[in-house]
C-alpha cells in the first residue's frame, strides 16, 4: 500500500516562458501519453498536477501548475524539496528552452514548421526523471504499450508514493529505494526485476542525473546509458530525449518515427541514414521535431479511436 503525502504548500515559482507555450496542449498530449497513465491530465483547462520523487534526494513531492491569461506559468510543489520539485516541473514541461528560437531553427524545413504551425505552443512533455524514464524502458520492452503502463500503475499504486495534490489524489513512480522491494506477482520476469533493482541503485550514485547527461555531448550520455542493465540503444535514446531532455538528438531506433517521417518527406522508412540526413535540417531542436511527428501521429490516432 502507498504511504500518503497530503498537500503542504512549500514554494512557488512564476515563470515567463520565452515563446510560445500552451499548458492545455502539453495537458492534452499528457492525458493520451500511455507510459504517464494520465487519462484526467486534461479535466480541468489551465491546471496541471504532478507528483514525483525529487532527482537526486528522491523526496515525494506534489506540483501544481496553472497557466495565467497573461502566458505565465505558476509553479506550486509541497514537500521538503519544493524548490527542486518547481525546477524538475520546468524541465518535464521543456520551460527551460526559448521556442523562439526553435520556431527559427526550423522555419526553412517547410515540414518541420507545419507541425509546430498546427501544434501552437505545444512543447516536449518528458516523463518525471530519467530514472522513471530508465525504468519505462525496461517494462515495456517485448510488451504491448497497454499491458507496460499496467504494469507500471500497479507498481505505482503498490511502491510509490500517494499523494494528496490541491485536493486530487495522485499515485507517484516510486522512488529507487521503494523499489527495490519490487516483487514478481506485479506481472515482470524475474529478469527485469533484476534489472530495475540495479537501475535503483544506479540512479542512487547519480548516473541517471538529468542535469550531467544534458551536458555531455550526446553521442558519450547515450553510450554511457547502454552500460546500465536492459538498456541498448533504442532505450538510451528514450531516456536522454524523453527523460533527459536533450533537445538535440535524432532517435535512429524508432521506427514509427521513421515511418512518420517516410510518409512525410516520401522516402524509404528503412533508409536511416538519409532520415538521419534529413533530420540535420533540424539542428539543434532534433528531439524536439521527432516529438511533433509522434504528437501528430498521437493526435491521428485518437481522432480515429473516437470517430
Amino acid at each position: 500500500m502507498s504511504p500518503i503525502t497530503r498537500w503542504r504548500p512549500g514554494a512557488t515559482a512564476k515563470i515567463t516562458p520565452r515563446g510560445p507555450f500552451d499548458l492545455r496542449a502539453s495537458m492534452r498530449y499528457l492525458e493520451d501519453f500511455v507510459p504517464a497513465g494520465r487519462p484526467d491530465a486534461a479535466g480541468e483547462p489551465g491546471t496541471l498536477r504532478l507528483a514525483f520523487p525529487v532527482d537526486g534526494c528522491w523526496r515525494p513531492a506534489g506540483v501544481v501548475a496553472r497557466q495565467h491569461a497573461d502566458g505565465v506559468v505558476e509553479l506550486e510543489a509541497d514537500g521538503e524539496s519544493a524548490a527542486e520539485a518547481c525546477r524538475q516541473a520546468e524541465r518535464i514541461l521543456s520551460l527551460d528552452f526559448d521556442t523562439s528560437a526553435f520556431l527559427e531553427s526550423i522555419r526553412r524545413d517547410k515540414i518541420a514548421a507545419r507541425l509546430a504551425t498546427a501544434a501552437p505552443g505545444l512543447r516536449p512533455v518528458l516523463f518525471h526523471s530519467p530514472y522513471e524514464a530508465a525504468c519505462w524502458a525496461i517494462i515495456g520492452q517485448r510488451i504491448r504499450t497497454v499491458q507496460a503502463a499496467g504494469i507500471k500503475r500497479r507498481i505505482a499504486e503498490r511502491h510509490g508514493h500517494r499523494h494528496t495534490v490541491d485536493g486530487h489524489s495522485i499515485s507517484s513512480f516510486p522512488a529507487p529505494e521503494a523499489l527495490r522491494l519490487l516483487e514478481r506477482p506485479l506481472g515482470l520476469p524475474e529478469t527485469k526485476v533484476k534489472q530495475l533493482r540495479i537501475l535503483t541503485g544506479a540512479a542512487e550514485q547519480g548516473q541517471l542525473d538529468a542535469a550531467r547527461l544534458r551536458a555531455l555531448p550526446a553521442e558519450e550520455a547515450l553510450t554511457r546509458l547502454q552500460k546500465l542493465p536492459g538498456i541498448g540503444p533504442f532505450s538510451a535514446e528514450l531516456i536522454l530525449i524523453r527523460g533527459v531532455g536533450h533537445p538535440d538528438v535524432f532517435p535512429r531506433h524508432e521506427r514509427r518515427l521513421h515511418q512518420e517521417m517516410a510518409h512525410a518527406y516520401a522516402v524509404d522508412a528503412a533508409d536511416v541514414p538519409t532520415l538521419t540526413h534529413l533530420a540535420d535540417a533540424w539542428r539543434p531542436y532534433r528531439s524536439w521535431v521527432a516529438f511533433l511527428f509522434r504528437a501528430s501521429a498521437a493526435l491521428r490516432t485518437s481522432r480515429a479511436a473516437s470517430a
